[in-house]
């Protein structure tokens, strides 16, 4: 009973003191949690910024045109034109498809069936049988089928093979604006031409940290890291992607503090609420 008056006491004798101290603890706290979500969002430029040394690299070591190289599970689309549309033909293969071209009319077109390169890196090739084409590249496999086939044309009309990876596509996840698998129409593509494809990195990307997952003719995985931040990546082997390709940016450590935000932030927010809410009540108390 004594420890109880002596506290009535206290408070009575502090009075203003504690009055004072109640006004202001509102605005402290609320200032603290200001600060503590200010400096969870804060991250330096430096983490941020693409080629930051690109005034100190050697362009020329990047010198050189990509060619990309054929692999199997590849799609070949193989086309041969001639002015004898007979002897092309053999070699065109295709398939008949239906289309609706409006509610009361079909119409029906060719479309020619590609070439999958089977896992020992052989197709099938009319009139010509199996061709192994793995590790060719598109153009040098054109100048080969072109002399395969040119005894079934006349001398003064050798035929034009055309040939086109019809898969060719690589996968983007991770902290990226929008993850997707992103095809490669032109046989060639940078790995920032694959991140911007899926809309560049978000600001929680490790933009030193990017993991390229790469599959070789014989299924050997390997990954290789790539730091965007750094100009030389131009002059990495890994810059330019090839088909089925799986590039992973990982994220930073502000994304991983923030991965419970939902339930860490609420609760602070939560708490810092309720000590507000009761240092108005102290104060509203000990006023009267």
């Amino acid at each position: 009973m004594f420890v109880y008056y002596s506290g009535i006491h206290y408070l009575c004798t502090r009075k203003n003191e504690i009055l004072n101290y109640m006004k202001i603890l509102p605005i402290r706290l609320a200032v603290v949690l200001l600060g503590a979500l200010m400096l969870a969002g804060c991250k330096s430029s430096r983490d941020v910024a693409y080629f930051q040394n690109i005034e100190d690299v050697d362009l020329s070591l990047s010198k050189g045109l990509y060619t990309a190289r054929i692999m199997p599970k590849d799609e070949l689309t193989i086309t041969v034109s001639s002015t004898d549309p007979t002897a092309a033909s053999v070699f065109n293969l295709s398939v008949s498809k239906t289309i609706s071209n409006s509610s009361t009319s079909l119409s029906t077109q060719q479309i020619l069936v590609p070439y999958v390169v089977d896992n020992d890196g052989y197709i099938n090739y009319p009139q010509i049988g199996r061709l192994y084409v793995v590790g060719m590249s598109c153009v040098e496999l054109q100048e080969y089928i072109c002399k395969k086939i040119a005894p079934y044309f006349s001398n003064d009309d050798p035929p034009l093979v055309t040939v086109r990876m019809s898969n060719y596509r690589v996968t983007v996840l991770g902290e990226v604006s929008s993850p997707r698998v992103v095809s490669v129409s032109e046989e060639k593509m940078s790995v920032l031409e694959a991140i911007a494809s899926a809309g560049d990195l978000s600001i929680y990307g490790q933009r030193k940290n990017v993991i390229v997952i790469r599959e070789d003719e014989n299924g050997e995985k390997s990954y290789h890291m790539l730091d965007l931040t750094d100009a030389n990546v131009i002059n990495d082997p890994y810059y330019y992607v090839q088909q089925n390709d799986i590039i992973y940016v990982t994220p930073n450590k502000t994304k991983a503090r923030n991965s419970d935000i939902g339930q860490v932030t609420t609760i602070t927010i939560s708490i810092t609420s309720i000590l507000i809410s009761l240092a108005s009540l102290m104060y509203n108390i000990l006023k009267k």
